[in-house]
């Protein structure tokens, strides 16, 4: 019962964070059981682009460190916003999805050669929260029962927890600047006078991804409505 309870709630999470977290989630325990060390995937341009280990393009992506505090703190902010994004302003858009997945990725690993850093998944993580708080300005936060800001705060405040516990801003820094790229030529520029869409999903990954809707009656539930965890809760203001 408990199985079945648990494949069918599995099954109701949206492809792409299902896919994404599923990968995080098994590659980590890939490295506890030992079946694969971190050595083996983490990004570096050397063993990429001289030895063609093109595999850390992805794997530096997928793992967040051993399993603890921070590994599930980045796991609850990585499905709770990927999966409010894909349910929300990207529902019946897989497509678009995936290439802001390909574009994210792409140009923070650029990023990623002028940087220190081996690994890029929680980078990732602070992008998709940067969209989402954009994308739902008026949301208000309540992070941890310490603070109640709006949503568009919710980036810096990450960003100051990471400082309080003595880790490298450098990779937040980074999430919010990729986050803003795509933000700005996706929802700012274009509306702009002479702007224009500069990023256009290949017709290749919609024809992949993108399917009719099965109910087009169907009503998505809110984006600021993520759900019973008490990290960066979120409710509209004078709600």
């Amino acid at each position: 019962m408990a199985y079945q309870t648990f494949r069918q709630e599995y099954l109701q999470v949206p492809p792409v964070t299902r896919a994404y977290t599923t990968a995080c989630v098994l590659t980590t325990a890939a490295v506890q059981l030992e079946l694969i060390t971190p050595f083996q995937l983490y990004f570096n341009p050397e063993l990429i682009f001289k030895h063609f280990q093109i595999w850390r393009l992805i794997t530096n992506y997928l793992f967040f460190g051993p399993v603890g505090f921070n590994f599930l703190f980045n796991m609850i902010f990585l499905y709770r916003y990927c999966r409010m994004l894909e349910e929300g302003s990207f529902r019946g858009r897989t497509a678009d999805f995936v290439f802001m997945f390909l574009f994210g990725g792409l140009l923070m690993t650029l990023f990623g050669l002028f940087v220190n850093l081996v690994f890029l998944g929680q980078a990732f993580t602070i992008m998709l929260v940067y969209v989402w708080s954009r994308r739902n300005p008026y949301v208000r936060m309540n992070f941890f029962g310490l603070l109640i800001f709006q949503a568009p705060f919710l980036p810096w405040v990450l960003m100051g927890f990471s400082l309080l516990l003595g880790n490298s801003i450098i990779v937040d820094l980074l999430g919010i600047a990729v986050g803003h790229i795509y933000f700005f030529l996706e929802d700012v520029f274009p509306n702009q006078p002479g702007g224009g869409r500069l990023l256009r999903t290949p017709s290749l990954l919609k024809a992949i991804f993108d399917t009719p809707e099965d109910d087009p009656n169907y009503n998505p539930l809110p984006e600021e409505r993520p759900g019973g965890f008490a990290w960066g809760e979120g409710q509209r203001l004078g709600g």
